[in-house]
C-alpha cells in the first residue's frame, strides 16, 4: 500500500529510469477524484493497456468514452516513438472493474490467477496506475523498440519509487471480469532480443531485470550468438481425461516461461518465429495395461489450427503409466504450439502429471 506520486515524484523517478516524457498541460490536476468523490489511492500497482487504436491522446485526456466513460482513460499514453505523455496523476478511468482474486495478488505480489468474477470485483481506478501503449491490438502492429523499452522503464520507475517488486506489474487481461485482451501484440526487439510477443511473463521479466540494476542501467544491444530461452510447465492439478475425444493440455502451472508465450492457465507452450526443443513427461493413471493414450502437437495461428504433427503413443502398464515425449519443432511468424491428447480407452483416464521442459530460441 503507497500513496500516490505525486507531480514532482514523478518527474524524478521518470527521469531516473531513463524515461523520455512531456507532460501535457493540465495533468497535475486532471483526474477524476472530485467527480467521483472517489479519491486516488491508496495505490497497489500498474496496469498495461494497448489502445487498440491510433492518435489516441485526444480520446484518453480529454474526450473519452463518452459519458458513460469520462477521461481521463490513463495516468500516461505511450505512442510508438517511445516519448511518454503524462496525462494525469489523479483517478483514472482506465481499469474498470478487477477482479478480486486477481487484485489481491497484485497486493501481494504473487502469481497472478485467471480473473474469477465469482471472487468478487474491485474499481481498479482507485488503485492502479495505469498506461496506454499505442497499439491496434491486432496481433500484426508492432511495438517498435523505443516503445517497448519505455515501457519497462515506466513500470521499473513506478516500482522502484514505491519499492515494489516486478510482482506489481499487471496487464488488463489479468484483472478484466470482461475479458479484455491487452496488452498483446509483436515487439520489433529488446537489448539483444529479436522480435516477440508481448506477454505480461516477459514485461514483468524485463522489469525484474531493470530492478536488478541501478536506475541509469540500460540492456545491452550487442548482437550475441544465440542463446535458448527456458520453459517449464505443468499442472497445478490432475484431470480427468475422458475417452473419445482430443483434448488440450492446459499448463496451470508456470515454473519457468523466459520466452514469455504461455499465458496464465494457457495451452501455448511456444509462439512463433522460433525454434524448439524439449521433452513432456507424463503419468497417466487408470489406464488399462495396453491401451493407448495419443499425444501430438497442434500448430494453430489465433483459435485455427493450420497443422497437426505427428503422433506419438503411450500405452498402458501396471501401477500407472509413465512416458516421455520428445518435442522438437520450427513454428513461422504469429504460429503457436499445443499439446493435445487423446484417450483410446473406453473408460476416463486420470492426467495425474505433465511436466514440460524446452529450450527455445526466438527467430526475427
Amino acid at each position: 500500500m503507497a500513496d500516490p506520486m505525486t507531480p514532482a515524484e514523478w518527474r524524478a523517478a521518470l527521469r531516473a529510469e531513463g524515461v523520455p516524457f512531456v507532460e501535457l498541460e493540465g495533468w497535475t490536476t486532471r483526474g477524476r477524484d472530485a467527480a467521483t468523490g472517489r479519491p486516488f489511492g491508496p495505490v497497489y500497482g500498474t496496469l498495461n493497456h494497448h489502445t487498440a487504436g491510433r492518435n489516441s491522446l485526444r480520446a484518453i485526456a480529454y474526450d473519452g468514452q463518452g459519458p458513460a466513460v469520462p477521461p481521463p482513460l490513463a495516468h500516461a499514453w505511450l505512442p510508438k516513438s517511445g516519448v511518454v505523455t503524462l496525462v494525469s496523476c489523479h483517478r483514472a478511468n482506465h481499469a474498470g472493474l478487477a477482479a478480486r482474486n486477481s487484485f489481491d495478488a497484485i497486493r501481494a505480489e504473487t502469481p497472478i490467477p485467471r480473473p474469477d468474477k465469482a471472487t468478487g470485483t474491485v474499481d481498479g481506478n482507485d488503485a492502479l496506475y495505469g498506461i496506454e501503449a499505442e497499439n491496434l491490438g491486432d496481433g500484426v502492429d508492432v511495438y517498435p523498440r523505443a516503445q517497448y523499452d519505455t515501457l519497462v522503464r515506466w513500470n521499473a520507475a513506478v516500482c522502484r519509487h514505491h519499492g515494489w517488486t516486478e510482482g506489481s506489474v499487471a496487464g488488463h487481461l489479468e484483472t478484466s471480469v470482461e475479458g479484455k485482451p491487452d496488452p498483446a501484440g509483436p515487439v520489433e526487439g529488446y537489448g539483444r532480443r529479436a522480435r516477440f510477443p508481448l506477454t505480461m511473463a516477459r514485461l514483468r521479466a524485463d522489469v525484474r531485470e531493470r530492478l536488478a540494476h541501478a536506475p541509469s542501467w540500460s540492456p545491452p544491444t550487442t548482437e550475441e550468438t544465440a542463446m535458448p530461452l527456458y520453459a517449464n510447465l505443468g499442472l497445478v492439478h490432475g484431470y480427468r481425461l475422458a475417452p473419445g475425444v482430443w483434448d488440450h493440455v492446459e499448463f496451470t502451472q508456470e515454473w519457468a516461461d523466459e520466452a514469455g508465450d504461455h499465458a496464465p492457465n494457457g495451452t501455448v507452450f511456444v509462439a512463433g518465429p522460433a525454434r524448439f526443443s524439449g521433452s513432456l513427461a507424463l503419468r497417466l493413471e487408470g489406464l488399462p495395461v495396453g491401451d493407448v493414450v495419443q499425444v501430438r502437437q497442434v500448430e494453430c495461428a489465433g483459435s485455427a489450427v493450420k497443422a497437426t504433427h505427428p503422433i506419438s503413443e503411450v500405452i498402458g502398464t501396471a501401477g500407472g503409466t509413465y512416458a516421455t515425449i520428445s518435442l522438437v519443432n520450427r513454428l513461422g511468424d504469429g504460429r503457436s504450439m499445443r499439446v493435445d491428447l487423446l484417450n483410446q480407452s473406453s473408460r476416463d483416464v486420470e492426467v495425474a502429471s505433465v511436466v514440460l521442459k524446452a529450450l527455445v530460441w526466438k527467430e526475427s
